[in-house]
C-alpha cells in the first residue's frame, strides 16, 4: 500500500453499491431531509415570532432545533448527490471541515441538552426562584458554554486526525467523514488516538448521560408536592426531554464507548443519530408541547391573514 500524509481526497463506498436501492434512498432521504428543515426552521420562527414562547426553555428549543436543522445539512446534500453519482468521492479539506463541523455541532448538542435539563430542574423544582435563576444572561452564558464546549471537543479531534499520515487506496467504507473510519486508513500506530476518541466523545457521552437522568430522577421526585395539573403538565415536558436525550446518546455512547473499531451497524447507527434524529426532535417536541402547537396555528393563522390582506 502506498503511504502518504498528502492525501487529496477519499472515495467513499457509502450505503449501498445497488442502483435501485440508491435512487429508493434517495427518495427516502430527500423527504427527510426536506421534514427535518421544515420542522425544526417553523420551530426557530415560531419562537422568534411568538411572545407567548418567551421562557428559557424555549429559547434553548429554538437553538437545539437550528443546532439539528445545520447538524442535518452538514450530511443530507452530501449523502443525497452520493446517491445519485457513480463515483463518490471528497477532498481531504471538505473532509476534515465535515468531521469538524459534525462534532462543533454535536458537542455544542450534548452542552446544549445539559442546559435544557437544568432548566427544567429549576422550573420545576425551584419555581418560585425560576426566572431570577434562569434570567436571559443566564441562558446566554450557557448557551455560549455549550458553543465552547463543541469548539473544544471538535478542535482536539481534527488535530488529532489532519496530521496522521494515510495509507491508500484511500477508501472510506462509509458514506462520512468519520474518526473511526478515517484511523482504519492510517499508517501509524492509532491506539493512543483512539483513547482520546474515548475520553473526548464517549467517556464525555456516558457522564452527561448519567448525570441527564440523576436530574430526571430527582425532577420526578420533586414531582410528589405538585397538584395532578402541575405534574401533568411537568410529565409531559420532561418525557420529550428524556425521548431526545436517548435518541441523542444512546448512538453517541455506542460507537465511541469502544476501542477503534469499525461494524457493519456503524453506518446505520450513523443514519439514524445524522438524519433520522434531526428529523424526530421537532416532532417530539409539538406533538407533546401544546404551547408550540397553539404558537404554530396563532404564526400561520397571521401569515394567512397577512397574505390575504
Amino acid at each position: 500500500m502506498g503511504h502518504s500524509s498528502s492525501v487529496t481526497e477519499f472515495v467513499l463506498l457509502g450505503l449501498t453499491q445497488d442502483p435501485n436501492e440508491q435512487i429508493a434512498l434517495f427518495v427516502m432521504f430527500l423527504l427527510i431531509y426536506t421534514v427535518t428543515m421544515l420542522g425544526n426552521l417553523l420551530i426557530v420562527v415560531t419562537v422568534l415570532t411568538s411572545p407567548s414562547l418567551d421562557s428559557p426553555m424555549y429559547f434553548f428549543l429554538a437553538y437545539l432545533s437550528l443546532i439539528d436543522a445545520v447538524y442535518s445539512t452538514v450530511f443530507s446534500p452530501k449523502l443525497l448527490i452520493d446517491l445519485l453519482s457513480d463515483r463518490k468521492t471528497i477532498s481531504f479539506p471538505a473532509c476534515m471541515g465535515q468531521l469538524f463541523v459534525e462534532h462543533l455541532f454535536g458537542g455544542a448538542e450534548v452542552f446544549l441538552l445539559v442546559a435544557m435539563a437544568l432548566d427544567r430542574y429549576v422550573a420545576i423544582c425551584k419555581p418560585l426562584h425560576y426566572l431570577t435563576i434562569m434570567n436571559r444572561q443566564v441562558c446566554v452564558l450557557l448557551l455560549v458554554v455549550a458553543w465552547v464546549g463543541g469548539f473544544v471537543h471538535s478542535v482536539v479531534r481534527l488535530v488529532f486526525l489532519s496530521g496522521l499520515p494515510f495509507c491508500g487506496p484511500y477508501v472510506i467504507d462509509h458514506f462520512v467523514c468519520d474518526m473511526y473510519p478515517l484511523l482504519e486508513l492510517a499508517c501509524t500506530n492509532t491506539y493512543f488516538i483512539g483513547l482520546t476518541v474515548v475520553a473526548n466523545g464517549g467517556a464525555i457521552c456516558m457522564v452527561v448521560f448519567i448525570l441527564l437522568f440523576i436530574s430526571y430522577g430527582f425532577i420526578l421526585n420533586s414531582l410528589k408536592t405538585h397538584g395532578q395539573e402541575g405534574r401533568k403538565k411537568a410529565l409531559s415536558t420532561c418525557s420529550s426531554h428524556v425521548i431526545v436525550v436517548v435518541l441523542f446518546f444512546v448512538p453517541c455512547i455506542f460507537m465511541y464507548v469502544r476501542p477503534v473499531s469499525n461494524f457493519p451497524i456503524d453506518k446505520f447507527i450513523s443514519v439514524f443519530f445524522t438524519i433520522i434524529t434531526p428529523m424526530l426532535n421537532p416532532l417530539i417536541y409539538t406533538l407533546r408541547n401544546s404551547e408550540i402547537k397553539n404558537a404554530m396555528k396563532k404564526f400561520w393563522c397571521r401569515k394567512l391573514t397577512t397574505d390575504r390582506i
